[in-house]
């Protein structure tokens, strides 16, 4: 065999695995778009139908969907755009994303599902299922957890903090009752490449916490937002709207007051009464400024389809 003839199989051979790995690629995409339509189909079913067995068993066929596209390869990279009942984030430094979602309960309760995927080299499927455990946590605020143990909430931003042990704030949106709905400012650190939720890192008004939680009146608003310039979190300061209900709540609101956590040394310290003239006003959606109440949303959606449809 000549040395020219050589080359010429060795390039062949480089156009064919090319070929072979676009048409591959292909099939991927194609199979991912296919199980998109799907779920984007039964996410709408999980919030918007007025039926509660409906919205069950929506659920109940989307998991197990969702498993076999994540199961595709290179799947990490793949948005699910058009899936607008979960919220996707992926960690800034690409390490991983956590996919979650939630389903209404027929008594206005929520029961919240979701998965962390890491970033794998190879592109194959490492992901760890979280279980909602919150009905049975008794004190969340102190309760450091595992993916099977999770404070069930669908997370709107990821804050990474750099320190001897890297982890994640998890800024997330956990609707509670009729009455009251809450927020929670979560933590996620790796050990052993396994997720643990928790850690205490919250320090203020003499306490230190391993989570915060945050309930509030079902009817308000509450602002829960990251200024990243000045790495602060920012929230409405609740109060009750008389003494008589200080234990209760359910019927807080904000009294126009904001309060915040400082990061310092790898923690974060309790600031009271902010001046938010000195915070920028960045109210684009992806700083995760607020995250609109689901049952308000299908409302909405309902009321946009036209009838007969």
């Amino acid at each position: 065999m000549t040395k020219k003839t050589a080359l010429t199989i060795l390039s062949l051979l480089l156009c064919l695995q090319t070929f072979a790995q676009h048409t591959d690629d292909a099939g991927r995409l194609k199979r991912l778009t296919v199980l998109e339509d799907s779920l984007a189909h039964l996410g709408k079913k999980m919030v918007n139908d007025e039926n509660d067995m409906e919205r069950k068993n929506a659920n109940y066929k989307f998991i197990p969907t969702l498993v076999q596209a994540l199961r595709i390869d290179n799947s990490f990279a793949y948005p699910f755009d058009s899936v607008k009942a979960i919220s996707i984030i992926k960690s800034p430094d690409n390490r991983f994303r956590i996919l979650t979602w939630h389903v209404m309960n027929l008594d206005g309760s929520y029961r919240f599902y979701g998965t962390v995927q890491i970033n794998t080299p190879t592109g194959e499927l490492k992901m760890y299922p979280l279980e909602d455990y919150s009905p049975l946590m008794k004190s969340p605020e102190d309760t450091i957890t595992d993916n099977r143990k999770w404070y069930g909430a669908q997370y709107y931003k990821i804050i990474p903090v750099h320190t001897v042990k890297p982890y994640y704030v998890l800024v997330g949106w956990k609707g509670n009752t009729v009455k009251s709905t809450k927020k929670v400012l979560d933590v996620l650190a790796f050990n052993n490449d396994k997720p643990e939720f928790g850690m205490p890192v919250f320090d203020g008004n003499g306490k230190n916490r391993k989570r915060v939680v945050f309930e509030y009146a079902r009817q308000v608003s509450m602002l829960l937002r990251y200024i990243p310039e000045q790495n602060l979190i920012v929230f409405d300061h609740l109060t009750a709207p008389d003494d008589k209900m200080k234990n209760h709540p359910e019927t807080f609101g904000p009294d126009l007051s904001y309060d915040g956590y400082k990061l310092k040394n790898g923690r974060w310290s309790f600031v009271e009464t902010l001046d938010m003239r000195n915070i920028p006003d960045n109210t684009d959606a992806a700083t995760g400024t607020d995250y609109v109440d689901p049952k308000k949303q299908a409302a909405r959606d309902r009321a946009s389809v036209p009838s007969g449809h």
